[in-house]
């Protein structure tokens, strides 16, 4: 009798092993919104996906996804819209992959925004920022030193229990003309997202993302990439944004609301004039997506006005990929003055690329305040200790170079708004920590 239970003992297991092996990365939370939420998965091979979903507080009130089949040609990645929620829960849910349900050893659990306008205050919240993912691949990597370190960075965001996860571009570090390829896209992107250590925080709160140059093409690269479109396939494919592209803008571009926050998710290279160009009226958004971004500004309504982009805007020095660098500085200059003529009150800059951290704020003749907020790195190189970049707007006391993470935190009453910004190490301690109150602006 012992020896059969053993047999199906090892049968069991085996089963249970053969399908976990079909999941290649994932679960991931996508964006969420009242009414629905985008899951996201990747396996290894062809398969039949599915999720199971309810509510925490109603574990018989089950719902069931569509099934979808991964093929090849989308790197086995499926996409779910989960219809079937109601606004303001919390749910877990489970992946099926050919009709068995997939075991892992972290939480599997989503939340849909609440209803709260003409009602009640704004509910508070809480999300991580941050950029600059390398993950490490000796095949394609340089000799020595490994560029990336300090995975356990994503544990630490995790267990700050942000409502979600916003990813400030450089997610991912394109390799040796991968980005030539649709194999070398597809091995960038599938080895990356597949890193043990980011799987529980991939799967248990809503991830956003821009792109910057490392995960568009080559360095520094621009609008002139022949490949830009294949970039932004990928791009779309491992992601979960609500958009990629808004109307006839191409471009990894985005738009989403949090309770009284909006989030403008820019894209700097899709049609980016090259830094080593010599003309007149160059450009880092292109014409249209300006204009999206002002007519956008000037519409919201929100205490909050985040405008998440690869390189940093309020940075004075002309170094890198800095706007003020490169010829860029008119086009600066035009969006900055756009939103004080405007009065356009709560907009802080999201940004990052610098592999190093820091606050810049503008406010000067009693105009409106603009602030930028630079977090980097996750895990790649860290920016010279000594760095010494005479930024005339810098917060003091805000630069910081080490591997860290930022939370910014909305609370108070409808009066009372304010940004909590707390920037932390990889083991989750704090750094520092500044409040921007809705009275600031």
């Amino acid at each position: 009798m012992k020896k059969i239970a053993f047999i199906l003992f090892l049968f069991s297991f085996s089963i249970t092993f053969a399908q976990k092996t079909l999941l290649q990365s994932g679960p991931m939370v996508g964006y969420a919104e009242k009414q629905e939420v985008l899951l996201w998965v990747q396996t290894t091979k062809k398969a039949d996906v599915k999720f199971k979903y309810w509510p925490k507080s109603e574990v018989k009130n089950v719902n069931w996804s569509n099934s979808i089949k991964t093929e090849k040609e989308n790197s086995y990645v499926a996409k779910f819209i989960l219809d079937q929620v109601k606004e303001g829960t919390s749910y877990n849910y489970e992946l099926y992959i050919n009709n068995k349900k997939i075991v892992v050893d972290y939480d599997l659990s989503f939340k849909t925004q609440e209803v709260w306008r003409w009602r009640k205050d704004a509910p508070n919240f809480k999300f991580a920022f941050g950029s600059c993912t390398y993950i490490n691949d000796p095949k394609f990597d340089r000799p020595g030193k490994p560029y990336g370190s300090n995975y356990e960075i994503f544990e630490s965001i995790r267990k700050k229990q942000p409502d979600f996860m916003l990813w400030g571009g450089d997610n991912l570090y394109l390799r040796q003309d991968e980005w030539n390829s649709r194999t070398g896209f597809n091995h960038r992107y599938t080895n990356d997202r597949s890193l043990p250590e980011l799987q529980p925080l991939l799967a248990s709160t809503s991830n956003y993302a821009i792109l910057d140059d490392h995960d568009f093409g080559a360095n520094d690269s621009d609008g002139s990439f022949w490949n830009k479109d294949m970039s932004l396939e990928f791009f779309e494919n491992f992601w979960g944004n609500p958009s990629c592209g808004i109307g006839d803008i191409k471009g990894a571009i985005s738009f989403f609301s949090w309770n009284d926050a909006d989030f403008f998710l820019l894209d700097n290279r899709y049609h980016r004039s090259s830094d080593k160009l010599k003309a007149p009226n160059k450009t880092i958004l292109g014409e249209k997506q300006l204009e999206w971004l002002k007519n956008a500004l000037a519409s919201s309504n929100a205490n909050f006005k985040f405008i998440v982009i690869g390189g940093q805007v309020l940075n004075t020095s002309k170094n890198h990929e800095n706007y003020t660098n490169n010829d860029f500085n008119m086009e600066r200059l035009e969006i900055l003055n756009f939103i004080q003529n405007q009065r356009v009150k709560g907009v802080v800059f999201l940004t990052g690329d610098r592999h190093h951290t820091e606050m810049s704020l503008l406010k000067d003749n009693n105009e409106v305040a603009i602030y930028d907020l630079t977090v980097s790195p996750f895990t790649s190189g860290v920016g010279n200790k000594d760095r010494k970049e005479k930024n005339r707007l810098r917060v003091e006391n805000t630069m910081v170079t080490e591997h860290n993470f930022s939370t910014i935190e909305i609370s108070g009453d409808r009066k009372n708004r304010q940004a909590t910004i707390t920037i932390f190490n990889v083991q989750g301690e704090k750094i520092w920590e500044q409040v921007i109150k809705k009275t600031n602006f």
